[in-house]
């Protein structure tokens, strides 16, 4: 390694949040990931990567959409009457009933609705006498029917590449009758964490050390975006050892991401690493918490590197780490985001985006407002712990008062 590789650099560096933003969203976009075709079982939060046009109608055919009895309505439309009982329909195979004049069908829900018959009068409201049955007045034409393709028509889109498939999405593709969905793959992604100061929980502390929470912290990040991470063993203050080892996970993995040494110190040699054997694409973001952001490229894999303070990890990780992830997947619904009315002042004398914790709550009028956290630290965890949103506080010196409205990004 050179001594100094960072020093012609020709990267950008001190970025706006936007920028940086931007830089990420175009390299996702150009190392999409290929798509594979699964199971609808194995599809659930993963990205689509195809169109889903209806083969055929929702419902498939008229049907109850309650217990009761199977009408013609022009047998009930002039008051109470009585009918005549000609059958029974399950929800199940279609028996080929017909319901004729003054005849009427007991039928259950879902099941197909007889020929001629155009509403169903509910169980509750009916007197049974044998084969006979007393309809009370007032009963609605076509009340209690489901009509053959009021939900979906046969052609209509259904979904879209890029959606998300939710628990609901894969459902209605599973009342569709399709089986298999072409979802984009996962990504792979490998975590480090570094510094000699690094103890696992659990073990002994000697003096200057500190157990490792980031690796806690990105892991169950990434797990919760339906990924499946690989965690690496902790990187040393030692450049050779962490060439070897980056490089290593660089050659089989689409993502890294370490936490930590990406700074300006003695010890931070991330940087100089990923600028003599790979490609930084930028380093160091107009951004609290989390400037020292460094993004690129080695080997095969998008290189992110995140800042060592646990926040800073949180921070990163959520507005911009996130962003890559999903944009590799081909994701285009955009992740969750509130406006919100503060609950407290915020005076923000620096020109940096700040990305504050708070905690979001419903008043009883239904405004959203949001308190910032007091601790602002990037250091302090357990404030990140407590609140459950990101205060999006805009570029440059803010003064906000008690009532004034902000983005807040939930997690």
């Amino acid at each position: 390694m050179r001594d100094d590789p960072m020093r012609d650099n020709t990267f950008p560096t001190q970025l706006t949040f936007d920028e940086a933003r931007s830089i990420v969203d175009t390299i996702a976009a150009a190392n999409r990931l290929p798509t594979e075709r699964l199971a609808i079982a194995r599809t659930h939060q993963r990205i689509l990567a195809q169109d889903v046009i209806a083969p055929m109608p929702l419902p498939p055919f008229d049907n109850s959409a309650m217990d009761g009895y199977a009408v013609r309505h022009a047998d009930v439309a002039a008051g109470e009457t009585t009918l005549r009982l000609v059958g029974e329909q399950f929800a199940g195979r279609a028996l080929g009933l017909r319901v004729g004049e003054g005849e009427c069908v007991r039928i259950t829900t879902g099941a197909p609705m007889p020929e001629g018959a155009d509403t169903v009068v509910i169980r509750e409201v009916v007197r049974v006498d044998g084969e006979n049955i007393a309809i009370p007045a007032g009963i609605r034409a076509h009340a209690n029917v489901r009509r053959a393709g009021e939900d979906v028509r046969t052609g209509d889109a259904i979904l879209a590449p890029g959606q998300v498939l939710t628990p609901a999405r894969v459902a209605t593709t599973a009342s569709l009758g399709i089986d298999q969905l072409t979802v984009s793959a996962r990504p792979t992604v490998a975590v480090f964490t570094t510094g000699d100061e690094l103890v696992p929980p659990g073990m002994p502390l000697d003096p200057g050390q500190i157990h490792d929470s980031n690796r806690e912290l990105l892991m169950g990040l990434l797990r919760a975006d339906g990924l499946e991470p690989t965690a690496w063993p902790t990187l040393p203050d030692d450049p050779v050892r962490i060439e070897s080892m980056l490089r290593d996970a660089a050659s089989s993995f689409d993502v890294v991401i370490t936490c930590g040494a990406v700074s300006a110190g003695e010890k931070d040699h991330v940087p100089a690493l990923l600028a003599e054997h790979g490609r930084v694409h930028f380093w160091k973001v107009r951004m609290k918490p989390g400037m020292p952001l460094l993004f690129g490229e080695l080997d095969r894999a998008r290189f992110l590197g995140l800042p060592g303070n646990p926040v800073s990890v949180f921070a990163t990780y959520a507005t911009l780490g996130r962003r890559l992830l999903d944009g590799l997947q081909g994701r285009t619904e955009p992740r969750r985001q509130f406006r919100a009315r503060l609950a407290a002042a915020i005076d923000k004398p620096h020109a940096r985006r700040e990305f504050m914790r708070g905690t979001l709550e419903a008043g009883e009028d239904g405004t959203l407002r949001v308190t910032p956290d007091a601790a602002t630290g990037s250091h302090r965890l357990r404030a990140a712990a407590m609140a459950d949103v990101l205060i999006v506080v805009p570029d440059g010196p803010q003064s906000l008062a008690v009532g004034d409205v902000v983005d807040v990004l939930p997690y």
